[in-house]
């Protein structure tokens, strides 16, 4: 595979779990706020700061309102982690790369690109309850990926693409889970408060778990939350989870068919995967969470640099790709 087509592939994965995210992440945001009491602030903040995209925001910006925290998180083509630009950009690789998707996987991402621009058109983030129109775009991508694993050959364009979305859902799983610790953490009064049950309850709706969790583990706590959404080895969107799948699919365009690795790229996915395979969630609490996170974040963009100079040295032109760091 050339390895212009290999590149496309896993930026269409991350770009197209990104727009999933977000989508995802402002509706379960917009409804906690419905929950909070009418004189508590809402907070926008915290979910710009979970997308890394803060310090831009704040030179655009003023204040954390709803109308411009929704417009720079789905509708500004100026944030190119937008919901709007993912989308686009989304387009312009399955158009590009046509030869290596069907039919209807290249329909459905045209479609969502479409309705993402009408939205956009009709001034969603103005809507008093824009609450369905972010349900549609997630269950879109949801639906996205339905066709693509029901009809897509598993040939090594898949896993590039599988190996991208993986990755991105990774990086933001723990960013989500990083912020909601320390940025939304109460104050001792608060703690155990309804308030507190609410955030938590919030944080584990926006990674789609909350049902999930009570399941296994009944009673919401901090710990309880941290350990599975990163040590889980069931729940999907869970960091240890995303890395395994992600480590799958990389030994598969890595033709590495025994024990080991065979490149670097491997290797520190490999010892990522180790090491938080390995991991308490009392050895995680104790070390501190955001240092264990950030530790992380870190290593996961190390994995995606190796990845680069492995398979996609030659980067293509007709398209600006963004490493979140």
């Amino acid at each position: 595979m050339l390895s212009t087509v290999a590149d496309s592939l896993y930026w269409l994965g991350r770009y197209l779990e990104r727009v999933e995210n977000y989508a995802r992440f402002i509706d379960v945001n917009f409804k906690l706020l419905l929950d909070l009491p009418p004189d508590m602030q809402e907070q926008w903040r915290p979910l710009i700061a979970a997308t890394g995209d803060l310090e831009l925001y704040k030179k655009n910006y003023k204040g954390f309102g709803r109308q411009d925290a929704i417009y720079f998180l789905a509708f500004d083509e100026n944030n190119p982690n937008s919901i709007i630009s993912s989308t686009k950009k989304s387009r312009e690789i399955a158009r590009i790369v046509r030869g290596s998707l069907n039919r209807e996987t290249w329909e459905k991402i045209n479609e969502t690109y479409y309705f993402v621009l009408k939205g956009k058109q009709k001034k969603i983030w103005k809507k008093e309850d824009p609450s369905d129109f972010f349900k549609t775009v997630k269950y879109d991508i949801q639906l996205l990926y339905g066709i693509s694993d029901d009809s897509l050959s598993r040939q090594q364009g898949w896993y590039f693409a599988k190996f991208g979305q993986y990755l991105e859902r990774a990086d933001k799983t723990s960013r989500i889970l990083d912020v909601k610790y320390h940025m939304l953490l109460p104050s001792s009064d608060d703690i155990g408060s309804t308030i507190d049950l609410l955030h938590w309850m919030a944080l584990l709706k926006s990674v789609s778990g909350f049902e999930l969790y009570c399941r296994e583990y009944g009673t919401i706590e901090i710990s309880g939350v941290v350990e599975f959404m990163t040590l889980n080895k069931h729940f999907p969107r869970s960091i240890l989870f995303c890395l395994k799948e992600s480590q799958k699919c990389l030994r598969v365009v890595s033709g590495t068919v025994d024990d080991g690795f065979s490149n670097n790229a491997e290797k520190k996915l490999g010892v990522l995967v180790s090491d938080i395979q390995y991991a308490e969630v009392s050895e995680i609490i104790k070390f501190g969470l955001h240092e264990y996170i950030d530790n992380i974040q870190e290593k996961l963009i190390e994995v995606s640099n190796e990845v680069h100079d492995k398979f996609f040295k030659i980067k293509p032109n007709y398209i600006e790709h963004q490493i979140e760091q």
